[in-house]
């Protein structure tokens, strides 16, 4: 899920533009060298500590923590709980703690379980981020920390100093708040089907690339829409080759077969009607989006198939201009991506 947590920074001041835009990898098939790239990286377990806080103490307790998570702690009371930072003055802070624990510690309860073993995810995250500096050497490799929220704090937010990993959105597709009726007033099945604990590597890193490269265009056609947020799944590719696709577009695995073995009728469908360099809302929102399916298209067609279409695009261009740097292509114009990929799919 995208960053949702207001108030946070979301830039990281030590990326010097011109490291991101010189950065190494072009569009070849061959991977970076990442094996002397060293990211020993954890999962800090904030969730573990504050649940397990004497219920009896919670507010003595949450100050505790200070100590142990001082880089999440005022992330956690102002932007999760929303009463402001630990403080003798803040007389709010105490009644919001002790309301979230009592609401959440018996929710918190029935998932923990999932959890006790992140190895496997930390395993993940360490290879991506080595390929995160391998594109992007002046990249900082920032803490993981886990959290249990309300169920409308984000999987995955950046946070002035970590990444911030919900675990509530990954207690798997059959949790009971997820089918619940107010659960899928908020996430529908098409969403809450990848609410499991192996998309939590590539939300991490999703973060990371829309926060180094925040999105343009967001009022151009829709082909340059598509392609800009093509690039996005592009990249995501390029960091984390080894991941299937259908978890980085979130795609099932039957529509992503179905669009892989009919691109170019999906590309006539696009350019049918002149939609292409439509700016008409309906039409975009119909091709890039969260979705169960895109209207007027095959039963077997998934939502977002625009965005599948962009990166389509950017694979084409790259593979003309192999040489193309990653920051380069994600800087570039999505016109000029279009104009050079001679994008005409079979």
């Amino acid at each position: 899920m995208k960053n949702r947590f207001s108030g946070m920074k979301f830039s990281w001041p030590y990326i010097l533009l011109f490291s991101v835009l010189a950065a190494c990898g072009g569009g070849n098939d061959k991977n970076p060298e990442i094996s002397k790239i060293q990211v020993n990286t954890s999962i800090n377990r904030f969730d573990k500590a504050y649940f397990a806080i004497d219920s009896n103490q919670l507010y003595p307790g949450l100050v505790q923590m200070k100590a142990a998570f001082p880089y999440f702690i005022n992330d956690f009371t102002a932007n999760i709980l929303g009463a402001g930072i630990i403080g003798d003055s803040n007389k709010i802070l105490p009644i919001a703690n002790q309301q979230f624990y009592r609401s959440y510690a018996p929710v918190y309860a029935q998932i923990k379980d999932k959890f006790n073993d992140l190895s496997a995810t930390e395993k993940e995250l360490n290879t991506a981020f080595r390929y995160i500096k391998a594109y992007f050497p002046a990249y900082q490799v920032p803490k993981f920390v886990s959290y249990f929220g309300p169920f409308d704090a984000p999987g995955a937010a950046i946070t002035e100093n970590a990444i911030a990993i919900g675990l509530h959105l990954y207690a798997d597709a059959d949790f009971p708040y997820y089918t619940s009726v107010e659960g899928q007033q908020m996430y529908p099945t098409y969403l809450s089907r990848r609410f499991s604990k192996e998309y939590i590597p590539v939300n991490c890193v999703r973060v990371v690339v829309e926060d180094l490269f925040p999105e343009k265009n967001a009022t151009g056609p829709l082909v340059e829409q598509m392609i800009e947020k093509g690039k996005y799944w592009w990249l995501l590719k390029k960091l984390m080759p080894d991941t299937p696709d259908t978890l980085i577009n979130g795609f099932k695995k039957g529509q992503y077969e179905w669009c892989k073995a009919n691109e170019g009728i999906i590309w006539n469908l696009v350019l049918q009607n002149d939609q292409i360099y439509s700016t008409d809302p309906g039409i975009i929102r119909n091709f890039i989006g969260e979705a169960p399916t895109t209207q007027n298209f095959p039963s077997a067609a998934p939502g977002n198939i625009g965005q599948w279409i962009g990166q389509q695009i950017v694979n084409a261009y790259m593979e003309k201009n192999p040489q193309t740097a990653a920051g380069q292509i994600m800087q570039m114009k999505p016109r000029t991506i279009l104009d050079g990929s001679k994008y005409k799919p079979r």
